[in-house]
């Protein structure tokens, strides 16, 4: 009986895939029902797993490319490229897609059902039947899970609906930008002072339905934190003081009360008797699409970063076994072709580039220990309450290194290297890229505080890698680290400059059809404080 209904809920997320349309927001027409859901005690267990396998979509190796394609549509084409990760080998709609900063609708009206839409009937549903049982420790685990999804929602689009979320009414208003940072955090604390007890005794929760921690109280509880941290941070330059407060709340002066271990990271692969496959290995590997971008060349060919050839293979062959004609020699001896941002070339353009270094078991990460520890080291910078920033740094290497399978003994010799970043030169078809190094920055641990911010930043960005939503939010909140600009811009129309690149993703267009909604649209423009425009900067995209 537990397999069927397992089975009910996997075609549950099949079906809001795609389910786009705004007035349907609160709507699931495939969820079980309240009675089917009390038997053999699925009900609650089976909407946490929905909700984590919506966090970011990731499908199991009995499914079909759906979870695939809807990550593709919903990040890859777009964040993902514009955090400087990857170059694409097709032309999407002629070129006239995200990755040469053209807002195409469909794609996204993807992204915002992935990061919102998809996750709210189960949290809704989540809500309704703990309120009637008193599983507050359930609906804490819901509340972390919900805001897992939602902040990108928020630092993606800007205000989003969420203090009404959920309730009977066929519009639902949105919230600034403000109001909902100030809502999540107080959720977030509510939600860990809830687990904190079971934390204490080692105590699990849902445990045989949660794909991410095995139900471990304590793992939440740190991930919980660390999610806080990150949502503080991004406040440093529009709210300093709310930043620390919050900062300060998620810390403790304290390190053990975030995620300070590899084994803490927050990431899905297998767990509740799924095996999940890596969208991103599919696209690249599958599709032949996905490869190494110009950016990340720069920097990890630059410094003599190990992590070069754990991220990303050598240039690949071509069907007729020839080699890609642009490969340059790495300081590693292998050959690396990558793909510059935004070519809007049509297919096979770059056979035989570089792809990403995955298989099909590499996990989707929603959060790794060494981001942690960079965000340690930026608020040292800030606030003396948080220790010594060059100590969170190295930490923070250490870390990455270790994750990725190398000795964390050699970040010490990486920190005192003299390296910086290369040059990019990419002939390939029609395609003529030339870009010069974007910063003489070393890894050294040296220089004024905004030189040791973009340190800690660009070791940061290397250290998130895949996670392309958090390395676009982080580039425009700090501005760095510097990108290769796309090589073709068909957002100029819109205001949006290769220098400046994509502030922010506009609206779904339906958002404003229906009457009803076109006045909630136009009142989530006010809170906005501007067009609804890829230019127009969030609260928090305010670094002079």
């Amino acid at each position: 009986m537990k397999n069927l209904y397992k089975t009910l809920i996997c075609f549950s997320a099949l079906s809001l895939l795609f389910s786009c349309d705004y007035e349907r927001i609160n709507t699931n027409p495939f969820e079980m029902t309240e009675e089917e859901g009390k038997m053999d005690g699925i009900a609650l267990g089976g909407y946490i797993t929905l909700m984590e396998r919506c966090v970011f979509p990731v499908g199991t190796q009995a499914d079909q490319t759906d979870y695939i394609n809807a990550y593709q549509t919903a990040y890859l084409l777009s964040v993902d490229g514009w955090s400087g990760y990857f170059g694409e080998d097709n032309n999407w709609q002629s070129g006239m897609n995200p990755l040469t900063y053209y807002m195409y609708d469909p794609w996204i009206a993807s992204t915002y059902t992935e990061s919102y839409t998809n996750i709210l009937p189960s949290w809704k549903k989540i809500k309704e039947q703990t309120d009637k049982t008193g599983a507050s420790e359930v609906f804490a685990l819901a509340q972390i899970l919900k805001i897992s999804a939602w902040h990108k929602t928020l630092q993606t689009f800007g205000p989003i609906p969420y203090t009404h979320a959920g309730e009977m009414a066929l519009v639902i208003p949105f919230d600034s930008e403000q109001v909902v940072f100030e809502a999540m955090f107080n959720d977030l604390k509510e939600a860990i002072e809830v687990l904190a007890p079971l934390a204490e005794t080692k105590s699990t929760v849902m445990a045989d339905y949660d794909i991410v921690y095995a139900g471990s109280a304590e793992k939440w509880v740190k991930y919980a934190n660390s999610l806080m941290l990150r949502l503080a941070m991004r406040l440093k330059y529009c709210a300093p003081e709310l930043a620390k407060q919050w900062a300060l709340e998620a810390y403790g002066n304290d390190v053990n009360r975030l995620m300070n271990a590899q084994t803490d990271e927050a990431q899905v692969s297998t767990g509740a008797g799924y095996v999940f496959v890596n969208n991103i290995n599919h696209c690249a590997m599958s599709y032949g699409e996905c490869c190494m971008g110009t950016s990340m060349y720069a920097y990890l060919n630059g410094y003599h970063d190990p992590r070069l050839s754990k991220y990303f293979t050598g240039k690949t062959y071509t069907a007729d076994g020839s080699t890609a004609a642009w490969a340059m020699t790495g300081y590693d001896g292998q050959e690396y072709a990558p793909v510059p941002p935004g070519t809007a070339s049509e297919a096979k353009t770059f056979s035989g580039a570089s792809r990403p270094n995955f298989t099909t078991s590499t996990p989707t990460y929603w959060m790794r220990t060494s981001e942690v520890y960079f965000l340690l080291a930026e608020a040292s910078l800030e606030w003396p309450e948080f220790g010594n920033a060059e100590d969170w740094y190295r930490k923070g290497i250490e870390m990455s290194f270790t994750e990725n399978g190398i000795a964390a003994s050699e970040a010490s010799a990486y920190i005192n290297d003299v390296y910086t970043p290369v040059s990019v030169d990419v002939s390939a078809g029609s395609v003529n890229y030339s870009a010069p190094a974007p910063t003489d920055a070393t890894t050294a641990f040296t220089g004024t505080d905004e030189e040791k911010l973009e340190k800690i930043m660009i070791q940061k960005w290397i250290a998130l890698y895949p996670n392309g939503m958090e390395a676009w939010t982080e580039w425009r909140r700090t501005g760095y680290p510097a990108l290769n600009p796309v090589y073709e811009n068909n957002g100029a129309s819109q205001g949006v400059t290769k220098k400046d690149g994509i502030r922010r993703m506009v609206y779904p267009n339906s958002f404003s059809q229906s009457a009803e909604d076109a006045e909630n649209y136009q009142e989530a423009l006010q809170k906005l404080g501007g067009s609804d425009s890829p230019v127009t900067r969030l609260w928090w995209d305010c670094k002079k």
